[in-house]
């Protein structure tokens, strides 16, 4: 890995990802909301600060999302579903990473190893799903992972070393999850990163299109 562009830099993971990029010598680029304005649900916001990049990047992974949006909590009851949360939610957590991805094609090399992620979480696995609930952050999630899936197919027909994968990167320590940690074990994003970069490190073009754990161990959708 020698080039890296993270979606959602100045995020827990994502700067914790950066970090520990940077240490092994990699030449990394963040983009974020807070340091560059991108808005990863418009288009035109994606277009134009992808569109400004070089690349080719060997490794390109988006770590935005969000369990909240707007103030609308988890909802733990079908009562609690409303119509908006669960679109807020699916712009931020599947088409945000949707466009990412279809303006990060021409980034890719389309020779030698490369690796487009996305955090996914486990929650928006189907076949995992015994608790219920969530409705609108799940779906999202399982959103994420078919396109995720799908790209990957359409993309190894160009970039046969292409890995396309969604990660769980466990519960971590950051903003993002504070309010529902709960009796939860939890790493921090350092600590996380770790997992991740241990994870990919240890991908080939054969597992592209599926969807890991920070253990490496396989997901079921």
């Amino acid at each position: 890995m020698k080039t890296a562009l993270i979606i959602g830099s100045s995020g827990g993971i994502g700067s914790a990802l950066t970090q520990a990029l940077t240490t092994r010598g990699v030449s990394v680029t963040g983009l974020s909301r807070r340091d560059n304005g991108l808005d990863v649900t418009d288009e035109p916001s994606v277009k134009a600060a992808l569109g400004a990049l070089d690349g080719p990047f060997d490794f390109v992974l988006v770590a935005t999302g969000a369990l909240e949006i707007n103030g609308a909590e988890p909802e733990k009851t079908l009562r609690h579903l409303s119509a908006d949360a669960m679109i807020d939610q699916f712009r931020l957590n599947a088409v945000g990473p949707s466009l990412v991805l279809k303006h990060a094609v021409r980034l890719l090399p389309r020779q030698g190893r490369a690796v487009f992620a996305a955090l996914s979480a486990r929650v928006g696995s189907i076949g995992d799903n015994r608790l219920g609930g969530w409705y609108s952050y799940r779906t999202s999630k399982a959103a994420l992972n078919q396109m995720l899936h799908g790209a990957s197919v359409e993309l190894a027909r160009t970039h046969k070393d292409l890995i396309c994968v969604a990660l769980h990167p466990g519960t971590v320590e950051t903003k993002f999850t504070e309010k529902y940690v709960a009796n939860h074990p939890t790493v921090s994003a350092a600590e996380a990163a770790a997992n991740l970069l241990s994870v990919l490190d240890g991908l080939t073009a054969e597992d592209t299109g599926k969807f890991f754990d920070w253990q490496g161990k396989e997901v079921p959708w």
